[in-house]
């Protein structure tokens, strides 16, 4: 049996003239000898009626933050809509559908409502629906406890759920339908000249969605590698062939530079020892640092000086814990983290300086770096962002 995923974002289900274009790419799968299953996510976005952050909004923050298990019912709802619409949709052109939960999909997840992770995934009633010839119409998004309570699976849960049923029906390929065509070699409203990127490794997509690509969530991408599946980003509204993932990549490309991105929001933090001599808490700052959750980027310690990159989202919580713990710092706030991602790029001597030297010629300093033997990341101020990516693309992988 050859099973194909087709996961569908919420804007691909949101309208009805959308939702048969859906039918369309059902029915073509059907067509090629393939045997689907849908993945679906809730209908729109913010503000659309069934969209999770308007249900979202029904409840108070109180009820969120003291109640996960009851709001996580309440955030699986919207997709259990979409499967019951689709299903519909695919009824009314003589096809035989079968909406399912996340949990009648065989998805088993700890308890950690509104971030829980995969326990297991026994899609027993998937295959039973799937030889009766019909078309299962999963809830993305969700799954259930041992204990049988709905369960969220935090952002990307959709494509995550996609994933993880592709591992466990071992897939051809899962089909990741969404509004773009596939995957950029940078952002097309920074990068005009921006190409699609017919092939790509798991691990170069994994370190482009990790660093503010937003077409899949690194999440996914990890659960998809893991078992070896191959994802392919597509548009629900037109015929392109999108972007494969996979653990090669495209080998016939001679560019050792894939795309760039960057993630905005930034500080750099600097802890220098003659400022805090006298207090033992400098030593373990690191430590307490991880205790209290806060997540540190472009690690560089020094002897006599310790300088990362926090988010914004934490800055306060930052500044109570150093407050706390009488620890004096410097920063430097507005700054972005641009990522020069390629797999290729392992061995070959000069990428770093040649990153330096272009983002020089167009008078961007770079405040801070990072490598891996496939990623470069740069600190720039965010000002300098679009100057900087248009530069880095245009010299590395512009053809």
């Amino acid at each position: 049996m050859k099973i194909i995923i087709q996961k569908f974002g919420g804007t691909s289900v949101s309208t009805k003239d959308k939702r048969e274009m859906v039918v369309s790419k059902v029915k073509k799968a059907i067509s090629d000898g393939y045997f689907p299953v849908l993945v679906v996510s809730a209908m729109g976005r913010r503000g659309e009626s069934y969209a999770t952050d308007t249900l979202l909004s029904l409840i108070s923050d109180n009820f969120k933050e003291n109640n996960k298990q009851g709001t996580d019912l309440l955030m699986s709802c919207g997709e259990i809509i979409s499967t019951v619409v689709m299903s519909d949709c695919l009824f009314e052109h003589g096809i035989d559908a079968v909406p399912l939960t996340g949990g009648q999909a065989g998805i088993l997840t700890d308890n950690n409502y509104s971030k829980a992770d995969f326990l297991d995934v026994t899609p027993k009633k998937v295959l039973e629906i799937l030889n009766k010839g019909k078309v299962p119409v999963v809830a993305g998004f969700q799954g259930r406890d041992i204990e049988g309570y709905f369960t969220t699976l935090g952002r990307g849960g959709s494509d995550t759920s996609a994933a993880a049923l592709g591992v466990a029906l071992k897939a051809c390929e899962v089909d990741i339908y969404t509004d773009v065509d596939g995957i950029m070699t940078a952002d097309p409203r920074i990068v005009s000249t921006a190409e699609l990127i017919d092939k790509i490794s798991y691990n170069e997509v994994f370190q482009l969605a990790d660093h503010g690509a937003k077409v899949i969530h690194p999440r996914a991408v990890e659960v998809a590698m893991r078992g070896n599946v191959p994802l392919v980003i597509k548009n629900t509204m037109s015929s392109s062939e999108g972007t494969v993932i996979d653990s090669v990549g495209d080998t016939e490309d001679t560019r050792f530079l894939t795309g760039v991105t960057h993630t905005s929001g930034r500080i750099q933090i600097s802890i220098k020892l003659k400022d805090n001599l006298n207090n033992e808490k400098y030593k373990s700052i690191l430590e307490i640092l991880a205790q209290n959750k806060i997540s540190l980027d472009l690690i560089n310690i020094f002897p006599k000086e310790k300088v990362f990159t926090i988010s914004e989202e934490v800055r306060d919580t930052f500044r109570k814990i150093m407050k706390e713990n009488k620890l004096k710092y410097t920063y430097i706030d507005e700054l972005s983290t641009i990522a020069v991602v390629g797999s290729k790029m392992k061995g070959i001597p000069g990428v770093m300086a040649k990153i330096i030297s272009t983002l020089d010629k167009y008078n961007i300093e770079v405040l801070q770096t990072a490598d891996s033997h496939m990623t470069i990341w740069c600190l720039v101020e965010t000002k300098n962002v679009r100057d900087a990516i248009n530069a880095l693309h245009k010299v590395f992988i512009e053809k």
